[in-house]
């Protein structure tokens, strides 16, 4: 609520900790190596911004935390938002990055786990096909 008041374009920002903990939460949880990958992109995405990159963090969390306490907010329900803001907002298409995200996919050491990422980063790809304005 309060990265509203306090984080301009905050809709952007949590559209972009959706996508991330989408690929932290398959698995059930954020392991080091996740977490090491999830500073690295934050940073990356928000390279002169410290403090937009640590809001982005701090928003994967709290997404991922109520996911896994089934706290207003299950993995099933995370997609469809992220599917109904992309058409809603079809500039956030341009947001979805294949390459950062699958960034995170080198830290799955489970083979069911991987398969599962594997499916949501094609889903990705898939809405960032269909909604990424063309160039002209």
């Amino acid at each position: 609520m309060f990265r509203e008041l306090l984080v301009y374009h905050h809709s952007s920002l949590e559209y972009r900790a959706k996508l991330l903990t989408l690929m932290i939460s398959a698995n059930g949880e954020i392991c080091e190596c996740e977490e090491e990958k999830l500073q690295k992109i934050a940073h990356s995405i928000y390279p002169k911004d410290a403090d937009r990159a640590e809001f982005l963090v701090a928003a994967v969390h709290e997404y991922h935390h109520k996911i896994i306490t089934s706290n207003g907010l299950n993995f099933e329900h995370l997609i469809q938002l992220v599917e109904k803001e992309t058409k809603e907002s079809k500039r956030f298409a341009d947001k979805i990055d294949i390459n950062l995200l699958t960034q995170l996919h080198e830290c799955i050491e489970e083979e069911e786990d991987a398969l599962f990422q594997t499916r949501i980063l094609e889903f990705l790809t898939n809405l960032k096909e269909e909604y990424t304005k063309p160039s002209t």
